[in-house]
């Protein structure tokens, strides 16, 4: 710990005992007061996202250049990011049962057929070939991914994880993405996420992490009778319980109640969903666009919520910092963004961060007395 640090850390533990808190409070004892719900920390958006290869964007430039100013980011691959300070990523996943249903994006053949230069291949490995979830942003248009299965991604993120055991806990954002695209009906369909496929997600995500490395449903629930019972309880886990371990997020509201079926309040399942507020199943709620009262009012509540500071790269490229600094006055404990710290806006070096360079800080609305920002990963470090 630097002279800096410990003039905090331990300045404030004085403070702290005289308002009544002993003067042996530690990191130890911090962890068994401090709860999941009471910390924040900052995410990635499409957090697998790699951007456009040459070709790909020159083309987009001529057909779109609309869609191309709103695409136009790209990340850092996940260890990389985690290494940066990001506590939450967001995959985005499309079933694909049989394998190879976006092994030959359209835009590939569009960008020969303008007569550009071929990019290099999107998938040198074949892994697109292979049955299983498959992670990008829009099939046949903006494919290319940092991981392009969802188990690789997953495997990303274990193996920083195993490497850094104290790290607080990793939320994992799972976006699930079916439908037709509008401006694409061409484009290859995607299969719905029936309860069925729903069963296969879990058991990819079961194939890379033990039981004992991710916070469910379950243990969240404990004895209560429904998971919204123990939420309001305040029956989050501790720090001492969660580092080092994952939580998987659904963002996907419409997609909650075909999760939840045959599996009341989330029983045996990964998953928190995206619900709505006092329903069974409800710990976790989004609020990307929420207003300030909406968002405290929720975490007061003991709901975990993930709000945006940024999109469509609209904020980055004028420096509008007016969302960046409502979501951190916020107690969202998942402030999510295109430009975390270490990826900074090629624009005007927009980026969004907690103060001080925190990885984690106690929570602004439901911190408990004795909480010490220092002390939740920068102090203790993730080693």
């Amino acid at each position: 710990m630097n002279l800096g640090i410990a003039t905090r850390v331990f300045g404030a533990v004085a403070v702290l005992a005289m308002g009544g808190v002993s003067w042996s409070q530690t990191a130890v004892d911090q962890d068994k007061l401090v709860h999941v719900n009471q910390i924040q920390v900052i995410g990635s958006h499409n957090s697998y996202h790699a951007g456009f290869a040459p070709s790909e964007r020159k083309y987009l430039e001529m057909k779109n250049p609309k869609a191309l100013r709103g695409l136009d980011y790209r990340h850092a691959p996940l260890t990389d990011q985690l290494s940066g300070g990001v506590r939450q990523i967001e995959i985005d996943v499309f079933a694909d049962t049989k394998g190879g249903r976006f092994a030959h994006p359209a835009i590939v053949q569009s960008v020969a057929k303008a007569g550009l230069a071929a990019d290099p291949d999107f998938d040198p490995q074949h892994e697109m070939d292979k049955p299983g979830f498959k992670v990008m942003h829009v099939q046949d248009l903006d494919e290319r991914s940092t991981c392009h299965t969802f188990v690789a991604c997953l495997h990303q993120v274990r193996t920083w994880s195993k490497q850094h055991p104290q790290h607080v806990p990793i939320f994992i954002l799972v976006e699930t993405k079916e439908g037709a695209l509008r401006e694409m009906p061409d484009a290859v369909k995607t299969e719905p996420f029936t309860p069925e496929i729903f069963d296969s997600l879990d058991a990819e995500i079961r194939s890379v992490f033990k039981i004992d490395e991710m916070i469910t449903p379950d243990e969240v629930r404990g004895n209560a009778s429904t998971l919204v019972e123990a939420v309001h309880a305040g029956k989050w886990p501790t720090l001492a319980k969660a580092r080092g371990r994952v939580i998987f997020l659904m963002d996907q509201q419409h997609a909650g109640p075909i999760y939840v079926q045959g599996h009341p309040s989330l029983r045996g399942r990964i998953l928190f969903t995206n619900a709505l507020p006092g329903a069974p199943d409800a710990a976790f709620v989004e609020q990307n666009g929420g207003t300030l009262p909406e968002i405290d009012a929720l975490v007061k509540q003991g709901y975990l919520v993930r709000t945006r500071t940024d999109e469509g790269t609209e904020q980055a490229r004028t420096n509008d910092t007016t969302r960046r600094d409502l979501a951190l006055s916020s107690g969202a404990q998942m402030i999510s963004t295109d430009y975390p710290s270490s990826e900074p806006s090629q624009w005007t070096k927009f980026s969004v961060g907690l103060p001080g360079g925190l990885v984690a800080r106690c929570n602004p609305v439901n911190k408990p007395a004795g909480c010490i920002d220092e002390l939740l990963e920068s102090a203790k470090g993730a080693q």
